[in-house]
């Protein structure tokens, strides 16, 4: 009886094959985008007016996903127009603009330029269009005429009239109480 239980569980072994790879591969998620789209672009309007225009040479559309997001893996430059059509233009080496929350990830080399001149670079920042919002925990650069800070960590609205920030360093232009027509540095 011995025997015959150790033939037995011999045989029941050697006939199993080895399907843990296809076990596996049948419970794999397929990770593939829904769509792909070369020299994209975008153009967002609002009452017949244009508000932004998005481009970029490659768009992956995860929206097939559980959180679903648009990945832009070479780059992006999206220009946002204010209420007088002037320009303030984003570029970034990667993005991605994650669809339920409506945040765009810009990151490697952003710079956004204001169409007054003010100049802004960081490694990484995230941008809300909804409420015309950016922040970032990274070390960015940031000048105007009035300004030529290095920071780390801001929060701001797209024009930089209101913003936080961490630690500065740099220079900032302030106006005399007694005369207001002089500007001093500090």
């Amino acid at each position: 009886m011995k025997n015959f239980l150790l033939v037995l569980i011999i045989l029941c072994f050697f006939s199993c094959e080895n399907n843990f790879k296809e076990i596996k591969d049948i419970n794999s998620y397929n990770f593939y985008p829904v769509g792909v789209s070369q020299n994209f672009k975008l153009i967002y309007t609002d009452s017949a007016k244009v508000k932004a225009t998005l481009t970029a040479l490659l768009n992956n559309d995860y929206t097939n996903q559980e959180f679903p997001y648009s990945e832009f893996p070479e780059g992006i430059e999206i220009t946002f127009f204010d209420k007088d059509k002037n320009p303030t233009i984003i570029t970034s080496n990667y993005a991605v603009m994650y669809s339920e929350t409506n945040i765009v990830d810009l990151i490697g080399d952003v710079i956004i330029k204001n169409h007054d001149g003010s100049i802004l670079k960081t490694s990484q920042i995230f941008w809300d269009p909804q409420q015309e919002w950016l922040f970032t925990e990274k070390k960015f650069d940031f000048k105007n005429d009035d300004y030529d800070i290095v920071g780390k960590r801001l929060d701001a609205n797209r024009s930089f009239t209101i913003f936080k920030t961490g630690k500065l360093d740099g220079k900032v232009m302030v106006e005399d109480q007694e005369n207001k027509t002089n500007k001093n540095e500090y």
